[in-house]
């Protein structure tokens, strides 16, 4: 059964409090460092980080008057701290604040979807396991193709998740930069040293170059692996929701008690979550457009930025969040029917066979330009007629004067077919 999802850390990294918070310390820990340096007294510092806390009602009050975020976070700090806020903000833009803070919440983030992969990862590996052997048809075009297992499907997905895991963690180690750099990135009233302290205490790196921003094509790649791995996730529910149709019927996403699949329709159970996962994944392949289009930016900096990256980033990272656990939980409840699986495996009367047929063919000396012929003709034979593709095979002098029938019952041999599945599992380490 699915649980209801929450998303309190997700939510929490990208709540107002949260980043306030960070910008909070962040200021506190330059008046600090600039006291290490001997630049201010070391009793201002101190009082500042005592009498320093966050009230966000009395921020929003300031702003609406200042319409400068950075600026009603000083004032309100200044109320509390009192002549020692003077030392608040020396030598800084209000970029060293935001973007630094932004920094941080990119990197919890990033915590948090790496732990969503391995957790993903876990449970993919074991169903594979789980479906190891369970045979089913393979479909290239839409149309029966040759077997394959359940298990290396999705074993394929597992895979496939582990790249966007490898992914994840250099996007994580590409936002962890901050600056503290001042209006344009020179240093011009703030010693580098400011910088190196500061971020080494928020566990960031300094960017080696700056202006007034942290350049934007670091947050486009951590959308665009976010986006990457919202499009895994709709490759791999778009699976589904096709094995679900009603003609084929050979796995159901988890169906909870009570729930209803519609309105009108009482019988119907609809593959909503695995939908809901298609839908949203074009939700974040959206917003990574916009976060390419914030890496062009006037001169220094303009905030054309700035609004955008406001809703796309926490979108983005929150729906990723989601849909990665709703797939999870999708495939730990996932009902599969390997009856059905081997019911349309069965379905072309051995069409799928065909290969096999082709290439015993060719053993015997014939070319391909030979042997396609005479296989065709037999495999369309079968179709049309609704026939066993074996019996037709056996009926047809020109492919009897080269196999015997214990030769052609031999292409019919389904583990044949998967003969290297263990291979494969073996080679991905499963």
């Amino acid at each position: 059964m699915l649980k209801r999802y929450t998303l309190p850390e997700m939510g929490g990294v990208w709540s107002e409090e949260n980043r306030f918070r960070k910008y909070l310390e962040i200021e506190i820990l330059v008046c600090e460092a600039l006291a290490e340096i001997g630049q201010i007294p070391k009793e201002a510092a101190e009082k500042i980080r005592q009498r320093s806390e966050i009230d966000i009602k009395r921020i929003m009050e300031i702003e609406k008057v200042t319409r400068h975020e950075t600026l009603a976070l000083i004032e309100a700090m200044s109320e509390k701290i009192g002549k020692e806020a003077r030392f608040l903000h020396l030598g800084l833009t209000s970029s060293d604040i935001l973007d630094t803070a932004l920094a941080l919440q990119l990197k919890e983030s990033s915590d948090l979807i790496i732990k969503d992969l391995e957790d993903l990862i876990k449970t993919l590996s074991k169903e594979a396991k789980r479906y190891r052997d369970t045979i089913m048809i393979g479909r290239t075009h839409g149309i029966h193709a040759e077997p394959t297992t359940f298990g290396l499907k999705l074993l394929l997905w597992r895979e496939e998740c582990r790249r966007n895991l490898e992914r994840m963690r250099e996007a994580k180690e590409v936002v962890s930069y901050g600056k503290i750099s001042g209006p344009v990135g020179t240093y011009s009233h703030i010693d580098p040293r400011i910088e190196r302290m500061v971020l080494k205490r928020l566990n960031l790196r300094p960017a080696p170059i700056s202006t007034q921003v942290i350049q934007r094509d670091r947050q486009a790649q951590y959308l665009a692996t976010l986006a990457l791995i919202a499009t895994s996730l709709e490759k791999f529910a778009l699976a589904l929701r096709s094995l679900q149709r009603t003609e084929i019927g050979e796995v159901e996403e988890p169906f909870a008690k009570g729930q209803k699949g519609s309105s009108a329709m009482p019988h119907k159970k609809n593959p909503i979550i695995c939908e809901r996962i298609c839908g949203l994944a074009r939700i974040v392949r959206g917003n990574l457009l916009a976060g390419l289009e914030n890496i062009p930016l006037w001169e220094e900096r303009d905030i054309t930025h700035s609004s955008v990256e406001r809703i796309i980033i926490p979108d983005s990272s929150i729906l990723v969040n989601y849909m990665l656990h709703q797939f999870r939980e999708i495939i730990e409840g996932l009902k599969v029917y390997p009856e059905k699986m081997l019911e349309n495996l069965e379905k072309t009367k051995g069409l799928i066979f065909s290969e096999g047929v082709l290439l015993e063919l060719m053993k015997k000396g014939l070319s391909r330009k030979e042997a396609y012929p005479l296989v065709q003709r037999n495999a369309f034979r079968a179709k049309e007629k609704a026939r066993e593709f074996r019996g037709c095979l056996l009926e047809d002098k020109g492919v009897t004067k080269y196999l015997k029938p214990r030769e052609i019952e031999d292409c019919f041999d389904l583990k044949y077919y998967l003969r290297n599945v263990h291979k494969i599992y073996k080679r991905l380490g499963i």
